[in-house]
């Protein structure tokens, strides 16, 4: 992942945005009420941003393993930079909401409830969906980095868990947050469709089989972008 001088600019600014957004500058605390919601208000912000990068995320990733992008779309070259994008973003944002809520006494989650599953005081259940998708988050891109140290072929199959951490993500969602009722028409309108393309995907390759590729399966890195090839040396 390619991650740009002008890429941690905004990631920066960002980050300069929320410690604004939890002092006096942008929200300020004309009650103490006011004063101990500001970083959970900071912190389900920057929860929903990530939420959606990471919608928008999977549907770049969906658009790039489809069976027909390789036979007809063939928009890897297009898409597969804004897939990695999306991942920084998606990061950026997670990572910011996760330290408030940690941090935040509010909040009621604390450290060990925002790392361990089960162990937050405020709703436990939904929060522990939450650290369970951000572990399979680590796991998939962990498995997206360093794919050449998986066996042939795996890589597909174990990158497939992202959907499986994007229904923990939006499961998290509705039920973490006191404005989930408020928020349910946008998680259907961004889970739905998601779902609907992960089964259209399933369904193609399952009645259409891929086109075979001129490289063998081993020597393939990510949505069949071909590895190096290493040159014999030269007998002396």
């Amino acid at each position: 992942m390619r991650v740009g001088v002008a890429t941690l600019i905004i990631i920066g600014a960002v980050a300069a945005l929320v410690a604004l957004g939890v002092t006096d500058h942008i929200l300020p605390a004309s009650d103490p009420r006011t004063l101990a919601v500001r970083p959970w208000v900071a912190a389900r912000a920057m929860g929903i941003t990530a939420y959606l990068l990471f919608g928008l995320q999977v549907v770049a990733g969906l658009v790039l393993s489809h069976p027909r992008n390789t036979s007809e779309w063939r928009k890897t070259k297009q898409v597969f930079p804004w897939h990695e994008m999306l991942t920084v973003f998606t990061w950026a944002f997670l990572a910011l909401h996760i330290v408030l809520l940690a941090l935040d006494e509010y909040a009621g989650v604390g450290v060990a409830g925002a790392l361990v599953p089960g162990l937050s005081v405020y709703r436990p259940i939904p929060v522990a969906l939450g650290s369970v998708a951000l572990y399979a988050l680590i796991f998939t891109a962990a498995t997206a980095k360093w794919t050449r140290l998986l066996p042939a072929g795996w890589w597909l199959k174990v990158h497939r868990v992202a959907i499986v951490t994007f229904l923990l993500a939006w499961t998290h969602a509705v039920l973490a947050g006191t404005d989930g009722a408020a928020l349910t028409p946008m998680y259907l309108a961004t889970g739905l469709p998601i779902l609907a393309g992960t089964a259209h995907r399933w369904w193609t390759a399952r009645v259409r089989p891929q086109r075979a590729v001129s490289a063998p399966t081993s020597s393939l890195t990510p949505y069949g972008r071909p590895a190096p090839v290493a040159v014999p040396a030269k007998e002396s």
